[in-house]
């Protein structure tokens, strides 16, 4: 008997499908103390990982230092996730970016994200 049989997976309605290249704002829910407020996180995602343990991997430049922090898709504390970009990559893994500098680190763009239509 499998772990998974017996409780059910709740997807996070807050994640829309991301791939490696797409540029993400994250919105996670940060405690300090007593007090909780959100922190905003955005960059390119060089990793996703599927599954119950499923996450996901985001890259930015801040100040001229890369900065990689890891989200737990199923986490309670992701308030919610935008997708601004889609990049044109041909990897899973785009660790590659780690050794690029400057201008090199743009990816073209694979199409728009459709607006949403007003109900």
């Amino acid at each position: 008997m499998d772990i998974r049989s017996i409780v059910p997976r709740e997807e996070n309605e807050h994640i829309p499908p991301l791939s490696p290249g797409d540029t993400v704002r994250v919105s996670a829910k940060v405690v300090e103390g007593e007090r909780e407020r959100i922190q905003v996180f955005e960059g390119v995602v060089i990793r996703v990982r599927a599954g119950v343990n499923g996450s996901f991997t985001v890259r930015r430049v801040t100040h001229g230092v890369g900065v990689e922090r890891t989200f737990l898709a199923h986490s309670p504390r992701i308030a919610k996730v935008e997708v601004l970009r889609h990049g044109k990559v041909r990897r899973a893994r785009l660790y590659y970016l780690r050794q690029l500098k400057g201008k090199a680190t743009r990816l073209k763009e694979r199409g728009r994200v459709p607006k949403r239509a007003a109900e």
